[in-house]
């Protein structure tokens, strides 16, 4: 009995010590930043704050991307309610851009031997240098946020200015000296040793940091994100947006093209989410109300499956982009996804094939319709005299050139009056 209580005691103890055990959540970006990366760190952010993780880990090798997008990044960073640790890594590795306003609202920054870090003026989409007035305004107030981000987690505020205005970039050693960051760690297993036992102050509240042992919980992109983040490379996006411009204009100066039409809209709004300038979720449901349009209009306008199989493909990016994950873990698995638009696809392309061929066949009235149709005789008929038979559920009398039993089938040749000439069909 007491081994029993024994073995009990050290099972609960075990399933206390796997519960409480520390744990970091780790994302690992290696692309632009753009509005799926926002969504993954903000996931990222979300997932660590729901399970009190001890930090939330961002493994970072960035160019740059959307100023629109870091700023969003950033400020949740800010705000966050755990510890976010950026570190530039693996070897060869850049934060470029924005990603230095990114490490740089980290609690913790870090870089592995042998990354760099800045030249974070700003730029065009393509690029480009901006010119003019415009130049001067961007940069004089993204030098100004930069700073009050370094000041805010007590870094190198020059650096930082500099980074933006003159476009200076530092390896992982000058950036230690500068104190732009705060470790050089050769892993991320290096890193988390480093960090034990480290105070990192929060907003309102202070953490010491539980991190020698953790358990890593690796954060993937979702299929939306992994869609957007594809998507979002400017030189695509551009080119969706034009291939959308191009193919509406041809489609009003050209109406029945149709197929220019159809990709034109899609390319237009998958654009417009890429670049920020539409969010995901209405995004998703403009997709969605185009695609249900585009399935209607094939009922009544003849395009060959065209119009039919846009609405399906816009119904599916529709239902992907539907949920904007960065606001919630709740997210519609393509397992559920792809059969729904399928069938509901199918249902209206069947439906639509067949009020097609209703509305090309010929309406036949009166005594034609009644030309060559079959039917049974109800009751006897003799020549010269009249009977009964039954022609589409209905009773009507008959006369007929050759003498009819009762259940033979008849073919109806004529129509006088309410009464009908028949013949045995042969």
């Amino acid at each position: 009995m007491c081994r029993k209580i024994f073995f009990g005691m050290m099972f609960f103890l075990f399933l206390c010590s796997h519960s409480f055990a520390s744990q970091v959540v780790h994302l690992k970006i290696k692309s632009s930043i753009n509005p799926a990366t926002q969504s993954y760190i903000i996931r990222g952010i979300e997932k660590a704050t729901a399970i009190h993780a001890q930090v939330l880990l961002v493994e970072l090798d960035t160019p740059g991307g959307l100023l629109t997008a870091t700023r969003t990044i950033v400020q949740r960073i800010l705000d966050s309610e755990i510890p976010v640790i950026v570190y530039v890594s693996p070897s060869g590795a850049q934060a470029g851009s924005a990603g230095v306003m990114i490490t740089l609202s980290s609690h913790i920054a870090a870089m592995a031997p042998g990354t760099n870090i800045g030249a974070a003026h700003p730029v065009g989409g393509q690029g480009q240098d901006i010119e003019g007035h415009m130049a001067e305004k961007i940069t004089n107030d993204t030098s100004a946020w930069v700073e009050s981000i370094a000041k805010a987690r007590n870094r190198n505020t020059k650096w930082a200015i500099q980074a933006v205005r003159k476009s200076v970039s530092i390896d992982n050693e000058g950036a230690l000296k500068l104190k732009v960051i705060e470790y050089v760690a050769s892993s991320v297993q290096d890193l988390l040793k480093k960090i034990h036992k480290t105070q990192v102050k929060l907003k309102e509240t202070s953490k010491t940091l539980d991190t020698e042992s953790a358990e890593l919980i690796l954060l993937e992109f979702n299929t939306q994100e992994k869609i957007i983040d594809t998507l979002s490379n400017p030189n695509i996006a551009y080119i969706l947006m034009m291939v959308g411009m191009v193919g509406l204009y041809i489609e009003l100066s050209h109406p029945g093209v149709i197929f220019p039409g159809v990709i034109g809209a899609i390319s237009l709004i998958l654009s417009f989410i890429c670049l920020q300038a539409l969010p995901i979720n209405y995004g998703g449901l403009a997709l969605i109300l185009l695609g249900i349009a585009l399935l209607i209009v094939e009922i009544f306008v003849p395009s060959f499956g065209v119009l039919g199989i846009g609405g399906i493909v816009s119904l599916l990016l529709g239902s992907i982009f539907l949920i904007d994950p960065s606001g919630t873990d709740i997210t519609i698995s393509l397992g559920v996804i792809i059969p729904t638009v399928l069938s509901l696809g199918g249902i209206m392309l069947f439906i639509a094939v067949y009020v097609v061929k209703a509305l090309r066949r010929k309406t036949i009235v009166g005594s034609e319709s009644f030309s060559e149709k079959e039917g049974i005789v109800i009751q006897d008929i003799e020549v010269g005299k009249e009977g009964k038979v039954m022609v589409d559920g209905d009773y009507w009398n008959a006369v007929s050139l050759e003498n009819l039993k009762k259940d033979d089938k008849i073919i109806v040749k004529s129509v006088n009056g309410m009464v009908l000439t028949v013949k045995k069909k042969s």
